[in-house]
């Protein structure tokens, strides 16, 4: 990873460690089973069962003997639509096993949601619960996939996932015979919008994923420090690249105990942190903001809470402080990470063994065994310190590229390997990353991408709008919405109300319009490419109204 002599590139604070990337995931994260395998490993908490190490082990194992046997090989791709829950762990286990992929999906995703993903994955097998398979029927006769549920009762022409767990499972020996993993294969298939356009498969290996936990968890000196004592609560969406990386891999790879929770409720939440004794809390700002406006938080005891991770989006300073304020005992740290990096770019370092002092509105620093610098968007040149710049990162736990996109891909890796995120941000004299504006496109509503080209494109397919272009609104509660200016057809009456409707029947919630401003045409430059930055401007003034 050669660099021009006059770069500056960031590195951790922390000393690089040794990082063994060259096998399979599901060998890293059980290595020390041996000595982990009794201890607990997942809770359920909507039945209150907890299984050993060796337990989740074993039923990964079935699990994947179950996946070979529906003809799930080496490559091949099974979409995980499914909410937190132990069968999510055994299929994306599974999955690593037999050397296939796993493309994660969220459940709330309207059929033409999944029916793309799915499709563009290229999917063989849907393990997702009963209520869900109306949503994919229909899609898997036609494409001939095969859909496993994991719950009663069992829909009409699906498998058991129970059933495959009752298949022999193979020894390790038999395994490594039939399945020989290059540790550049693909084992993880999230989507993301990237820095613009449409959803895209993020290609990340065996070696990516490995190295991103390691950079994390592994060492004597680890930026997380997570070890076989600590509880995690795993109440963030495991199909969200956060949750499947820093909370459950990491958590595996520690030998902690992982609380898995199907959704938020702040009084379900409150009442397990309370009886499991909680001590790592990995949030998003939105439910930071639950905590701090629910009144039933004083009533609970917490205490046991010794470390939040905040990611996915930013928090401000007064909402840290409040929150902080009904967790005298916890530290908080903000981390950032863009699924494409493997996901983890920068870590708050109060976690570890030596604390280094928080700094409000500082990601920490970059992770270790990999190279960060900040690059002038206009001429591609490398910045000093305390200059603000689009941030590219480099290193094996990067992303190998986008599905079938080898066009995005270069748009995104440059010939020397840096990942450019699209967000523009500044390292200061104490190696701390800060975030302060992005080039993407991308709007966050609750930690959770909305691509504006993807509303775009629904928006003009109404033969009522003939152009239109998406943007984000600050919101207190989602931290950003989407908003459409719309251009009407000629002689068109269209009301927004109608536009809003048109758009929330083919979209998940998260990705409905939140307001439509009527104008007579988009603002664009000569290329065709929307102004942006125009239309926020626009936005922000006082005298806009829809």
């Amino acid at each position: 990873m050669g660099s021009l002599p006059d770069e500056t590139i960031f590195r951790s604070k922390l000393p690089d460690i040794v990082i063994d990337n060259n096998r399979p995931l599901h060998a890293y994260c059980f290595e020390r089973l041996a000595e982990f395998g009794d201890r607990p490993c997942l809770i359920d908490a909507s039945s209150g069962t907890v299984m050993s190490y060796s337990e989740v082990n074993r039923m990964a194992r079935r699990a994947a003997s179950g996946l070979r046997r529906l003809g799930v090989g080496r490559g091949q791709v099974i979409m995980t639509l499914l909410r937190n829950s132990p069968e999510f762990v055994f299929a994306f286990l599974g999955a690593s096993l037999c050397s296939a992929v796993a493309t994660t999906a969220n459940p709330f995703y309207t059929r033409a949601e999944i029916h793309k993903q799915a499709a563009g994955a290229g999917a063989r097998v849907i393990v997702t619960e009963s209520c869900y398979v109306d949503k994919v029927r229909d899609f898997a006769r036609e494409r001939g996939i095969i859909i496993v549920c994991v719950d009663d009762p069992l829909p009409e022409g699906c498998w058991r996932f129970s059933e495959l767990l009752e298949a022999e499972e193979k020894t390790k020996e038999a395994e490594e015979e039939e399945e020989i993993v290059d540790p550049d294969d693909v084992v993880a298939l999230p989507y993301s919008s990237g820095t613009t356009g449409l959803p895209k498969g993020v290609m990340l290996t065996h070696r990516s994923l490995i190295t991103s936990v390691a950079q994390q968890v592994d060492g004597e000196n680890p930026n997380l420090y997570f070890h076989p004592d600590d509880v995690l609560l795993c109440v963030l969406p495991l199909f969200h690249i956060y949750s499947l990386n820093s909370v459950l891999l990491c958590g595996l790879r520690a030998g902690s105990a992982i609380l898995l929770v199907r959704k938020f409720e702040i009084s379900a939440v409150l009442e397990l942190v309370q009886r499991y004794r909680v001590t790592i809390a990995p949030f998003v700002p939105p439910i930071v903001l639950e905590f701090v406006k629910s009144p039933l938080v004083d009533a609970y005891d917490l205490s046991s809470i010794r470390t939040v991770m905040s990611g996915a989006a930013p928090m401000g300073k007064e909402l840290e402080d409040k929150f902080m304020a009904k967790l005298p005992n916890a530290t908080l740290g903000q981390g950032y990470g863009m699924t494409e990096a493997g996901p983890v770019l920068s870590m708050c370092l109060a976690f570890a063994k030596e604390p280094l002092p928080v700094k409000f509105g500082a990601c920490g620093t970059v992770v270790r065994n990999a190279e960060l610098k900040i690059v002038d968007p206009d001429t591609g040149a490398a910045l000093a310190r305390n200059q603000r710049g689009e941030i590219c990162i480099r290193g094996e736990q990067i992303m190998k590229g986008y599905l079938n996109d080898p066009e995005a891909t270069r748009n995104t890796i440059d010939k020397e390997g840096w990942l450019h995120t699209g967000d523009i941000g500044l390292v200061d004299d104490d190696d701390e990353v800060f975030i302060v504006d992005r080039l993407k496109e991308i709007i966050k509503y609750k930690g959770f991408q909305v691509a504006p080209a993807e509303l775009e494109a629904l928006l003009v397919a109404h033969p009522d709008i003939v152009d239109a272009a998406v943007v984000p609104l600050a919101d207190e509660t989602a931290g950003e919405i989407p908003v459409a200016y719309a251009v009407r057809s000629s002689g068109s009456q269209i009301t927004e109300d109608e536009v809003k409707q048109f758009v929330a029947k083919q979209v998940i919630f998260y990705k409905r319009i939140g307001k439509v401003f009527f104008v007579e045409a988009i603002p664009k430059a000569p290329s065709g490419k929307i102004l942006r930055k125009d239309l926020r401007a626009k936005l922000a003034s006082p005298f806009q109204t829809p």
